[in-house]
């Protein structure tokens, strides 16, 4: 079997880019069910359509009708936009037992479409898998794809890959990037209106939250350090959406070169005591235990008051992170009782 194999560095940087990254409303299924229109119908005068990126130019001819969607969100979004992918990336961290998110599995089958082929990407990515589902458009505006990768898929199909940098491209143009390649560039604003909608009636049930300072941190990228989320991160941008305000002690922080995070060494947590409200995620419970059992980190003012929400649930890690029109209404249901529990006490 072919494969492309992906360097070291390359591995740990898409396994770690969920750490740097990065209710109101309708349900998963209604939400792609709107967004699609029913039909998905190409705008006139679409195609022939040029897509440049980092990497090189997609020039996609027509339609495309079997779309392989790798990275993050790729997946949502295009069937927000009405196109069941043939492939998607399996998610072995935040996926079911089959690689699928919840709310994309919800999605397709009430649309009563066949699911994808899940496609491995890591340790290294199968080309062949890829290519055995003849597609012909290959969607990965945020991903990590590396150059020899996309020049090899390249050779065979169009492909769409980040604009920029890997893994720093904004849930907006993700959105309007993929409407343009599926010839619905009309569509990518309606479609984000969904999302802004959602949130919009979400933080209007709960205006107890509006003003409320937080950092968002993790733990455990190395010992004796946090990582703190940033402007710019989607898990940040999306508890602002709410109307939470990011703690000026985060804000103020220098983030590390290429991404939306900043380094806070533990001994320096008192710094974020502006912060009423602290988040964090964990790869599991011992991470968990770990991470609470440090005094320094239980110290934080919003930790001692139980204002203090840890995410042990790696799907909704991965909604929060990925962020979709799909996404959100799903991630809302389960986050927002977290959110409030903890807001009770501030």
């Amino acid at each position: 079997m072919r494969h492309l194999r992906r360097t070291a560095a390359a591995g740990l940087a898409a396994a770690t880019a969920l750490v740097l990254a990065a209710c109101g409303g309708t349900d998963a299924g209604d939400a792609a069910a709107t967004a699609s229109g029913g039909s998905g119908t190409a705008a006139a005068g679409a195609f022939p359509v040029e897509i440049e990126g980092a990497l090189g130019t997609a020039v996609i001819e027509a339609r495309p009708e079997r779309v392989v969607t790798l990275g993050w969100g790729a997946d949502d979004i295009a069937l927000g936009l009405g196109t069941v992918p043939v492939g998607i990336e399996v998610d072995t961290w935040g996926g079911d037992e089959d690689g699928y998110h919840p709310w994309f599995r919800e999605a397709v089958e009430e649309q009563g479409a066949e699911l994808p082929e899940t496609i491995a990407m890591y340790p290294e990515l199968d080309v062949d898998a890829v290519l055995a589902l003849e597609p012909d458009l290959v969607l990965m505006p945020q991903s990590g794809i590396e150059q020899d990768t996309y020049d090899q898929l390249s050779e065979v199909v169009p492909v769409v890959a980040y604009p920029d940098a890997p893994w720093q491209t904004s849930l907006e143009d993700q959105v309007e990037i993929a409407a343009t390649a599926l010839g619905l560039p009309d569509r990518a604003q309606p479609l984000l209106d969904e999302r802004r909608a959602a949130i919009e009636a979400a933080a209007a049930e709960h205006p107890e939250l509006a003003g409320l300072t937080y950092a968002y941190v993790y733990a455990g990228t190395q010992a004796g350090a946090l990582t703190v989320y940033m402007p710019g991160d989607t898990r940040v941008s999306f508890l602002s959406e709410l109307g939470l305000e990011l703690a000026p002690s985060a804000a103020a922080l220098e983030p590390d070169p290429g991404t939306f995070a900043a380094t806070l060494g533990l001994e320096n947590a008192d710094t974020l005591s502006d912060a009423q409200l602290l988040f964090t995620w964990f790869n599991d419970r011992a991470e968990q235990e770990a991470t609470e059992s440090q005094p320094l980190f239980a110290q934080i003012p919003a930790v001692a008051s139980g204002a203090y929400v840890p995410m042990l649930d790696r799907a909704l890690g991965m909604a929060v992170t990925t962020a979709t029109p799909l996404g959100i209404p799903w991630a809302l249901d389960a986050y927002l009782p977290m959110i409030t529990s903890a807001a009770a006490n501030v």
